[in-house]
């Protein structure tokens, strides 16, 4: 069985699953593309997360691609100007909880981002002027604990209010819209 490989911009609001069996319905990734029985997201993004979700029908290419070596950059728009003092923080590692424990963040790369790429959009509307000015910055990780970025940037002083995953090892959202599905031969990692 040839296996199949899928590129997703993940839009803001969907659950990085097929099932979802709680009371309450929520938006899962069969909404977005006919996918064929088996394939699987490779990690996660929060429902309040968007960005790049690389899918696939092959388990192994799965396991590969979840490893502590691939990194994955992500762009946070935060609340306030962010500093340089804060960016050199996340990059040195901050102090966070998880699972109940506190957890110091492996150094990382981190830097201001000035110029948003074409692919982030609009997305949804976070808020007006009158509530203060925001900003982006980039976190490059090879470790991705529970809702790890948004609890590194409030560590620093500027909660994330919204959250973009960029690449994934060597592959990026390239042109890709919200909500819009590639098929590849492989994943160039």
């Amino acid at each position: 069985m040839k296996h199949r490989h899928f590129i997703l911009h993940k839009p803001h609001g969907y659950l990085s699953q097929f099932i979802y069996e709680k009371k309450r319905p929520k938006k899962k990734l069969g909404e977005l593309f006919d996918f064929p029985e088996g394939t699987m997201a490779i990690g996660r993004l929060d429902e309040d997360s968007e960005g790049l979700l690389l899918l696939t029908t092959d388990g192994m290419m799965s396991e590969t691609v979840r490893s502590k070596t691939i990194e994955k950059e992500y762009f946070a728009q935060v609340d306030g100007l962010i500093t340089d003092e804060a960016v050199e923080r996340i990059k040195q590692g901050v102090e966070i909880g998880f699972k109940g424990i506190r957890y110091t963040t492996k150094p990382c790369e981190s830097y201001k981002v000035t110029e948003l790429p074409d692919c982030i959009g609009e997305g949804r509307r976070i808020r007006d002027e009158r509530h203060g000015p925001t900003s982006w910055v980039s976190i490059t990780l090879t470790e991705g604990k529970f809702r790890q970025v948004r609890k590194m940037t409030a560590a620093v002083g500027f909660p994330t209010l919204r959250l973009v995953r960029i690449r994934v090892g060597d592959v990026t959202l390239g042109q890709l819209k919200a909500g819009q599905v590639k098929e590849v031969e492989s994943f160039n990692i």
